[in-house]
């Protein structure tokens, strides 16, 4: 499925996070951010030095101006936050949605009875027919049908589920297509798997990252050296003020020193640092793949192995006729027609696959077929063949057609009359040698050929794969089969390595010596056996089409389960490390231009001579601001609106690029060191000259 792409900055959406932004102004919320908490201080002492102004008739519009702007600041930081989650929160709502309240016809002491789905428990059983929406997750214990997932997934096409295999889960909010299934509950009422999407994505249950926690640590040092800086400046301007018999009282008061604590901070970054990580996980929602924590999104963008489950992963999990290897004496295209009427009564996947392959391999049809003088017989479990009878005007079977395994239809024949030709045992032996499935076809009592079925690479995968190995990522392919097919399937799909008759212990093991070696592992899988590895991988990708248990088991779950998607979860992950690291050098940059910007027109005026307008500090003032009010005014204007311009970029991120961590690190330094220290030039001395002649300042 295609990413969805929403608008970045939706009307409804700016209205709703606006709200939420005022919202967020209680010292709860702000006490979670240090660097914005201090900005959220400074912004309050310097409400009470404008009130105590205004009650001693005293006003200074100047201390107003700066007041709103520190408000702003925290506003704006408030509503990166809130426009971050908002989109979550849209996501969410689609998926709210799939929460149809249903009736379920639970099973009790062997009757069905009809209870609301919000009564049903953990290990009830329930019957779930054609058109019933599915009334809670749970697993197929007995029975095959087609599901319509498009409610959660976004898919039209509809998928099998059926019990013994790892093609069992299903989800609440699904619809039955076809046949009957009996599940049982595995979730209790406000814990599936649906409500934990929700709840994820809304964000109710993030948690920072240990990246994020030490870039919270660093900012918030940088905060208590800028504010021991700051506090300094008063006795640094006080011993200045005297030297030069000048009075800097007016020059350096509290609300200025609070604006230069504010413009000085790392205010940016810390204002953009959640939305960043919101917007991580949002990316990858609306690629269909739900992170529960933002920890795996991190991890994500560092693997360097990639380890899959081929079942279902690799390969596409159900059996596809591939081949049509006729008995002596038949065409293939004779073969072809007399195994698509056998399968034209057959609703599996496999029985499918053999009709598609003789209409596109020889473009036969049963168009002409008499179905009056015409008996299907269906495949079943039991009987383990599919087929056809032709009759004549009495009903009497003239004409006998099967399709079924080779021990079915060994007996088939056998019954008729017939004789099992035993030179057939080479092929279906070189058949299986290769990992695939050998499917018997009987006119009446001669068998006429074999159909040749195998588990299809998924299309494309080949190619996903070379790119990662671009990346700098290593595939190993990790299956039950034995070491011949394994091999097979591994040359195919392109991977660089397997293991074979693989064990969820030899799985677990892999992981845990190639993490003991420094990598990060990344593993996909589907089937229970895969959930000890899943939980134990740097990042567990479960396919939503598997069980219960390996969704449970990993740290995230990919609703279209497609194995090439951990390449997009890669490059989100990468994407949301290249961002934040853009963000916090832009950060740092821009506060050292701010502080060159403002301390200059500060001290400016210190040690004038007679009958001179500047001092000698003033050669410092590159940016020729008016003055030391212009300059502070301009400056926490500027720190204000800059977190509303990058907010896009937060939620964007930054484009990804396969490059070397030195590479990155150049851009990073060219692109937005350099940026950061030339834009807050341009931008204040913009604002000055706007500031100025519109007379704001004095």
């Amino acid at each position: 499925m295609k990413e969805k792409q929403p608008c970045l900055l939706d009307s409804s959406m700016i209205i709703s996070s606006i709200k939420n932004s005022i919202g967020m102004l209680t010292p709860k919320v702000q006490f979670k951010n240090p660097v914005m908490f201090v900005t959220y201080l400074g912004a309050i002492v310097t409400t009470f030095v404008v009130l105590d102004e205004f009650l001693k008739h005293e006003i200074s519009w100047f201390d107003v101006q700066i007041t709103l702007w520190l408000w702003f600041t925290v506003l704006f930081a408030n509503f990166s936050q809130a426009i971050a989650e908002s989109r979550g929160r849209a996501q969410a709502a689609s998926l709210r949605k799939a929460k149809i309240e249903a009736y379920a016809r639970k099973v009790q002491g062997g009757v069905e009875i009809k209870v609301p789905s919000s009564e049903l428990k953990k290990d009830d059983i329930i019957i779930c027919e054609a058109s019933d929406v599915i009334p809670a997750d749970g697993e197929v214990v007995e029975g095959a049908a087609t599901v319509d997932e498009s409610a959660i997934t976004g898919e039209s096409a509809p998928v099998i589920r059926e019990s013994g295999g790892d093609r069992s889960a299903v989800t609440a909010g699904t619809r039955v297509l076809s046949d009957t299934l009996k599940i049982k509950v595995t979730s209790e009422q406000g814990n599936s798997f649906l409500d934990r999407m929700i709840n994820l994505i809304e964000g109710a249950k993030r948690q920072r990252t240990p990246n994020e926690i030490a870039l919270h640590i660093v900012l918030s040092g940088l905060t208590i050296i800028f504010l021991l800086v700051t506090t300094s400046l008063k006795t640094f301007a006080d011993y200045s003020g005297a030297a030069a018999k000048q009075d800097l009282s007016h020059t350096i008061t509290i609300p200025i020193l609070i604006a230069l604590l504010v413009c000085l901070i790392p205010t940016t970054i810390s204002a953009l640092l959640s939305a960043v990580g919101i917007a991580g996980m949002d990316r990858l929602v609306r690629r269909n793949v739900i992170a529960t924590s933002g920890r795996a999104v991190e991890a994500a963008g560092d693997i360097d192995l990639l380890i899959l489950d081929k079942t279902g992963t690799i390969t596409i999990g159900n059996r596809m006729a591939t081949a049509f290897l006729p008995a002596v004496g038949v065409t293939e295209k004779e073969f072809a027609n007399i195994a698509q009427l056998a399968s034209l009564s057959d609703e599996t996947p496999e029985g499918r696959s053999i009709v598609v392959l003789a209409k596109t391999k020889f473009e036969l049809r049963a168009e002409s077929l008499d179905l009056a003088n015409s008996n299907f017989i269906p495949f079943s479990a039991k009987t383990r063949m599919s087929g056809l009878d032709f009759t004549d005007g009495n009903g009497k079977v003239v004409r006998c057609i099967r399709k079924g395994s080779t021990d079915a239809i060994k007996k088939h024949i056998t019954e008729l009359g017939g004789h099992y030709p035993e030179p057939l045992d080479t092929a279906i032996l070189t058949i299986t040698n290769k990992g695939g499935t050998p499917l018997l076809v009987s006119d009446d009592q001669k068998i006429v050929g074999i159909i040749h079925l195998k588990d299809v690479i998924k299309g494309g995968i080949k190619e996903k794969f070379s790119e990662m190995r671009r990346m700098g990522i290593r595939t190993i392919m990790i299956t039950g089969d034995n070491p011949l097919t394994a091999a097979a399937i591994a040359a195919e799909a392109g991977v660089d390595d397997f293991i074979a008759e693989a064990t969820p212990e030899i799985k677990l093991d892999r992981i845990k010596k190639e993490q003991a070696g420094g990598r990060l592992v990344a593993m996909t899988g589907d089937g229970t056996n895969d959930a000890p590895a899943l939980a134990q991988a740097d990042v567990g990708v479960a396919m939503n089409t598997g069980t219960q248990a390996s969704r449970e088991a990993g740290n995230m779950v990919d609703l279209d389960s497609n194995p090439t998607k951990l390449i997009d979860i890669v490059e989100i992950g990468k994407q949301l490390l290249m961002t934040r690291g853009a963000l916090t050098t832009f950060s740092i940059a821009n506060d050292v231009a701010k502080y060159f910007a403002i301390i200059p027109a500060i001290f400016g005026t210190l040690y004038i001579t007679h009958g001179e307008r500047h001092g000698p500090l003033s050669v410092l003032n590159v940016m020729d601001l008016h003055s030391h009010q212009s300059a502070i005014l301009s400056a926490v204007i500027f720190n204000a609106l800059i977190i509303i311009a990058l907010i896009p970029l937060a939620l964007r991120g930054v484009d990804y690029q396969a490059q070397s961590a030195q590479a990155l690190l150049r851009n990073n330094v060219f692109i937005y060191g350099i940026g950061g220290i030339v834009v807050p030039f341009i931008g204040i001395k913009l604002i000055d000259l706007f500031v100025t002649f519109f007379g704001l300042v004095p």
